[in-house]
């Protein structure tokens, strides 16, 4: 089913400049579905996604806590008002300092895949919880996450074991499936790995608490690659999950919760971006094919970072039915990787697609805010604001200020 893109419409429409825009009643539905389709699951959202205050304010006062990655996003998440114990250190690569701090910050729960951190947080960080990640192979996902992060099956129980022998709490296992994982089987693979460590963690005495299923749920509105729509199956995903689940209850050895880390699930079909046209050009290759360039005032390094993976859906509001054109996609700035074009077709833009025309793009809410540069080659970051569907034309501004 295709996100509802209407109070985003309506507040593009309403835009005067260059912005993007967050529907945060729109976050929050998409929250509450997920945690229909997953009752009694514990939600971490990947702040990664959407460093946005007014985004994790909303997901915060739903329930939500926060995975961080270190210290600063920690901080972040703590001005939200949330309670610490539900943020945890997300992230396996970490330096002394920065365990020391977090620590510092009151944070608990860290996940861990080597014995080497093991060791540095039994030192920085006494006591605290360790989830220890479990290695994916990221098959079926447009972001597999298989080399740098996770361990082996029989690396993680010696990782912990370790941390148990170190005076650390050996609270739990966690896995990544990819993000944008676009199949079912993923989540099973990733289920049946969970449940054999579990069985084998049962029989070393370590008994284990939480699950921390990770991220990789899709967004479905940035799938029509090169012409294809693609569909993932969700309805099947949470089957297998919920299933999945008791199946790792049954194996525990004693009470078992979940954790669940979305991130672009929640926030991508609910962020769009105004833009407008730089420039619409026709030009001969020099292999002498003729191609169409539709060059915007958007691009790589300014919202558009995963242009290369996502074919961001693209409206023109002022060229409803006009004919129209296939043409690679590019942005503003002086860099060839600053471009994208389907494999043969190209996308379809307005013929007659003038310099400073708007251009509405959609599902763009995960990422574009996180990856912008600050303002490479003078084209700087875009701002943003935030919607309710009350006053869908009166943005929210950073702060919260209207």
């Amino acid at each position: 089913m295709m996100p509802d893109y209407g109070r985003l419409r309506t507040a593009l429409a309403a835009a005067e400049d260059d912005r993007i825009i967050f529907d945060l009643d729109g976050i929050e539905a998409q929250y509450d579905a997920l945690l229909s389709e997953l009752p009694g699951i514990d939600v971490r959202f990947a702040m990664k996604a959407c460093p946005v205050d007014e985004v994790l304010a909303c997901l915060a006062a739903r329930g939500a806590g926060f995975d961080a990655a270190g210290p600063q996003e920690i901080a972040q998440a703590l001005r939200t008002g949330v309670p610490v114990e539900r943020i945890h250190y997300g992230n396996t690569v970490k330096s002394d300092r920065q365990i020391a701090e977090a620590y510092a910050l009151g944070v608990r729960d860290y996940a861990t895949d080597s014995l080497a951190d093991v060791a540095a947080l039994a030192e920085h960080a006494p006591g605290a919880r360790v989830f220890c990640r479990l290695a994916t192979t990221g098959e079926g996902a447009l972001w597999g996450l298989s080399r740098k992060f996770g361990c082996s099956p029989e690396d993680a129980v010696r990782v912990l074991t370790a941390a148990r022998d170190a005076g650390l709490t050996p609270a739990g296992l966690s896995v990544h499936v990819g993000s944008q994982q676009l199949t079912s089987e993923a989540w099973q693979q990733a289920l049946d790995t969970l449940a054999a460590v579990i069985e084998e963690a049962n029989r070393r005495g370590i008994l284990l608490d939480h699950v921390n299923l990770g991220g990789g749920l899709p967004a479905l509105g940035a799938l029509d690659r090169y012409g294809i729509a693609l569909h993932p199956p969700l309805d099947k995903m949470f089957t297998v999950l919920r299933e999945g689940m008791q199946r790792l209850r049954e194996a525990s050895a004693g009470p078992l919760e979940f954790l669940l880390e979305p991130g672009r699930h929640l926030v991508a079909d609910h962020g769009a971006i105004r833009a407008h046209v730089t420039r619409l050009t026709e030009r001969r290759q020099l292999g002498g094919e003729r191609s169409f360039w539709l060059f915007l005032s958007c691009g790589k390094f300014n919202g558009l970072y995963e242009m290369d993976e996502l074919r961001y859906r693209l409206e023109f509001p002022t060229h409803t039915g006009a004919p129209t054109v296939p043409a690679v996609i590019a942005g503003p700035t002086c860099d060839s990787d600053d471009a994208f074009a389907d494999e043969g077709a190209g996308t379809p833009v307005p013929r007659d697609a003038a310099s400073g025309d708007p251009v509405w793009i959609l599902s763009c809410g995960a990422y574009a805010t996180a990856y912008t540069t600050r303002g490479f080659n003078g084209f700087p970051p875009l701002p943003h604001s935030c919607v309710r569907t009350a006053r869908p034309a009166d943005p929210i501004g950073p702060g919260g200020e209207r």
